[in-house]
């Protein structure tokens, strides 16, 4: 009997792997965000606009909504991360959305209406290691593998 993917109750590919890791990551931070001490001027933590001050590690900007997609980011990363498609599509696809977001947090003013998620100048540089860093390893997790197809 062969199989045409990877099974999520067998051996896991690389990329599966990874997006595993990754989408863990993904909940901590979402979590953490939310943990006063961790989260620096806590008091201050708003839903979302560039108002909160609350800062992640006392450094990177965070709100409510921000946290929020922190944690659905990484729901969505587990999930994807079930099969080899999905792991792949949640790696090269979250590092694509990371780069717009990266590109967003450049061009809008930091002080403005725009800045609803909140962005710092922090979080703009993370969101561009992030997307080279996703991207990367849903190219390189999955290269060189034939992906266990038809693996017995």
């Amino acid at each position: 009997m062969s199989t045409s993917h990877v099974s999520t109750t067998g051996s896991r590919s690389l990329v599966q792997t990874l997006a595993m890791i990754v989408g863990v990551v993904f909940l901590l931070v979402g979590v953490l965000g939310f943990i006063p001490g961790v989260t620096t001027n806590y008091e201050t933590l708003q839903f979302a606009g560039h108002h909160s001050e609350a800062l992640l590690l006392g450094v990177f900007q965070v709100s409510i909504l921000h946290n929020i997609v922190h944690l659905l980011f990484g729901v969505a990363g587990l999930a994807m991360a079930r099969s080899l498609s999905g792991a792949k599509a949640f790696l090269i696809g979250g590092g694509l959305v990371y780069l717009v977001l990266w590109l967003y947090g450049l061009v809008i003013d930091h002080d403005s209406g725009a800045n609803f998620v909140p962005l710092n100048t922090a979080d703009n540089w993370l969101h561009f290691v992030l997307a080279l860093g996703m991207i990367a390893l849903g190219f390189i997790g999955g290269r060189g593998r034939a992906d266990n197809l038809g693996s017995r």
